[in-house]
């Protein structure tokens, strides 16, 4: 599995602000690469000099094997990108929308009306199609603004924050799409979420924090790395609890004990069987991993 985008050593500054510092990564071919970070970390930046909207100031940017300094209206046709505020206008139906934006891409006439009931059917928005997009919901928004970057099939599909403020369901729909997109037409999918839970499905996780790595690799990894497991016993009492001499937080009906690593929690429970009549053992979550590497709680762009 080849590399769709090669990134070394980029690095943008505004006035004093160093937004992207030395950054270095690679995104493979059909992969979900989650690409987190607190609102200022230097994501939107990464994503607008990837796109050709921003001037870097050193470093060089491959994409789907060309050079960003070569040939950026290559590169533009090789990607999909649905930002985090629409850019669709909203005095225009979905119709007009989704037509003005293909003929960029030389799609029209009978080619236009064969995708946009593709891309209707996928996304289930053909009874919208001539409603204005002023008077859509956010969940029928979002959905035109993917089929808007979906038009010309593009090979890599940026999604920045593709699910902030919208309701489970939408969110679930959206996700089936896009697990469709990649398992059919193998594109490789570049995502920012607020959602750990959406990260956790990566294959390969990248948090930046002030515009440097701050820790990458599978969630596996980072779990592996950077949090321990969790034993939670039920049906016992406190005064057992503290013989295991570990750290751990009692909760509804149950003790929820932290242990280094899944080996930890085998000698415990090899040690102490009487205790452990009644136990389920989980890895931390990307939540613990992202406030483990940043010290700050990815929720809604903000550090707490």
């Amino acid at each position: 599995m080849g590399n769709i985008i090669e990134i070394n050593h980029l690095n943008k500054s505004f006035g004093e602000v160093r937004a992207v510092q030395d950054l270095s990564f690679r995104v493979k071919e059909g992969e979900l690469f989650a690409f987190l970070g607190i609102n200022g970390a230097g994501k939107s930046t990464t994503i607008n000099i990837l796109c050709g909207q921003l001037a870097k100031d050193s470093g060089r940017v491959i994409v789907n094997g060309t050079d960003l300094d070569r040939d950026v209206d290559r590169i533009k046709r090789d990607l999909g990108v649905v930002f985090q505020n629409s850019v669709l206008d909203s005095a225009l139906t979905v119709w007009d929308n989704l037509k003005s934006r293909a003929a960029l891409y030389g799609i029209t006439g009978r080619e236009f009306r064969a995708r946009f009931a593709e891309l209707s059917e996928l996304l289930a928005f053909g009874d919208l199609k001539k409603r204005t997009v002023g008077k859509l919901s956010g969940g029928q928004r979002r959905r035109i603004d993917i089929a808007r970057a979906l038009l010309h099939r593009p090979k890599l599909l940026i999604l920045d924050e593709p699910t902030t403020g919208l309701d489970p369901q939408t969110r679930s729909i959206l996700w089936n799409v896009i697990s469709d997109l990649r398992r059919e037409e193998k594109m490789t999918v570049f995502l920012t979420t607020h959602y750990m839970e959406e990260a956790a499905d990566a294959d390969y996780v990248v948090i930046l924090d002030s515009g440097k790595i701050a820790a990458e690799g599978t969630p596996l990894e980072l779990k592996n790395t950077y949090t321990g497991d969790f034993i939670t016993i039920y049906r016992t009492e406190e005064e057992q609890i503290r013989r295991l001499d570990q750290s751990y937080t009692a909760i509804r009906d149950a003790y929820r004990v932290s242990v280094p690593n899944t080996a930890a929690a085998t000698e415990l429970i090899i040690k102490y069987p009487s205790i452990f009549r009644d136990y389920e053992i989980t890895k931390g979550k990307m939540d613990d991993v992202f406030l483990a590497v940043t010290g700050k709680k990815l929720t809604g762009g903000a550090a707490k």
